[in-house]
């Protein structure tokens, strides 16, 4: 059956937010274009936008021709605030930001070992104070990036053995005390999503990330979609079994997998053998600056980015011989110090032990992928209610 008048302006609406979304300001004869809508039918929509408060008259365009210039039409990025928590076991950043992602004020709290409670007021004070400052708009959305499994049916985070309590209250507290939509998802994953839409996987939507810091860990995309598993625990790679470690990892311990090979304390002591010094820098894992002190050139760099990659490509080509993923990035601290050198050294080791041919990429967004990621899971919570079709006036 033919659409309804009101149906056919909302999806018409909502395809003229899209574009001005991803394409920035547009004038109406581009939307025109774009939309394949005719004139009037344009003329309706921005004047029903512009009345709903979605967009707004962001300047003009043409002012090196004779004639008058053409109005160019934005999002109201003011309309409402976004933050991004990146939730670690020792600290917890948060980044706010407009509707279009344009970063407004960041944060980091470091956060001691035994602290709990105190842990949860302080983060959410830091997440107020903050917003606060990036501006008077309302909290729409906030996503949360945090370690651990996430329950596919509640959304929420898993009690997991060897995480701080504080993680799960965290989320409940943010949950319970904001009029924000709340969102939770496995940090890995979140830096996936973030690789894929800003960072170096922009070309591949089917990838593997592997997350290289003071563990391990993987996030799978396939065709453009997060895989979680049946429950949530899709990329638990420290507990794949491994050649080259000692026993095999348990249910409940991941010593003896992957995480034995390339966790940051194994690669720390592989650095020492090679006569690599390991010095630590705040909460950064020190197996990152044993790699960048290897790529300066101290002690046998050689023999020991060689073995580092050795050990990264078991994981990558049990990944590679399951998954196919055409593509996978090194990400997390240790990946992002290695960066491309590495990934070049894990891709021909990676060729060697696969008959599939797979890619290597370091990832492009370092230390701020997860928070990025973070960002881009409320934007689009926010941008799906806020820019829904019923945001339009009914009646019109």
């Amino acid at each position: 059956m033919p659409a309804s008048p009101s149906t056919a302006r909302a999806i018409n609406d909502r395809l003229a937010l899209r574009l001005l979304q991803q394409d920035g300001p547009l004038t109406a004869t581009q939307l025109k274009t774009l939309t394949g809508l005719s004139r009037p039918t344009v003329a309706d929509l921005v004047d029903r936008l512009q009345g709903a408060g979605l967009i707004h008259v962001v300047g003009e365009t043409g002012a090196d021709r004779r004639g008058p210039n053409a109005r160019l039409y934005g999002i109201v990025a003011d309309r409402a605030l976004l933050a991004g928590l990146d939730v670690r076991t020792d600290s917890v950043a948060v980044v706010i930001a407009d509707l279009l992602g344009a970063t407004l004020a960041e944060a980091t709290l470091p956060v001691g070992e035994t602290e709990g409670d105190d842990a949860v007021e302080r983060a959410v004070a830091l997440l107020a104070s903050t917003a606060r400052n990036a501006g008077s708009a309302p909290l729409h959305s906030v996503g949360i990036g945090a370690p651990g499994l996430i329950d596919p049916v509640t959304g929420e985070l898993r009690d997991s053995s060897g995480l701080p309590s504080w993680h799960r209250s965290l989320v409940r507290a943010l949950q319970e005390r904001l009029p924000a939509t709340v969102l939770v998802e496995n940090e890995t994953n979140l830096a996936a999503v973030a690789e894929h839409r800003v960072g170096a996987a922009r070309d591949h939507d089917t990838f593997v990330l592997l997350w290289l810091g003071h563990g391990v860990g993987a996030a799978v995309m396939l065709d453009g979609k997060v895989r979680r598993g049946a429950s949530g625990g899709a990329g638990e790679l420290g507990f794949l079994p491994v050649p080259g470690t000692a026993g095999t990892p348990s249910a409940v311990n991941c010593d003896g997998g992957f995480h034995s090979l390339v966790g940051s304390a194994p690669l720390c002591e592989l650095a020492a053998r090679y006569g690599i010094a390991v010095t630590q820098k705040g909460q950064e894992p020190g197996a990152a600056a044993a790699v960048r002190a290897a790529l300066a050139g101290e002690g046998d760099s050689e023999g020991f980015l060689g073995a580092l990659a050795d050990r990264i490509a078991l994981g990558a080509a049990a990944v590679a011989s399951v998954l196919d993923p055409g593509l996978v990035l090194l990400s997390g601290e240790v990946g992002h110090a290695g960066g491309g050198a590495l990934a070049a050294l894990v891709e021909e080791r990676l060729a060697a032990m696969s008959p599939l041919r797979t890619g290597v990429r370091a990832g492009l967004l370092g230390g701020t992928a997860v928070r990025r990621g973070a960002l881009l899971a409320a934007r689009d919570a926010a941008q799906e209610a806020i820019f829904a079709p019923q945001s339009s006036p009914s009646g019109v």
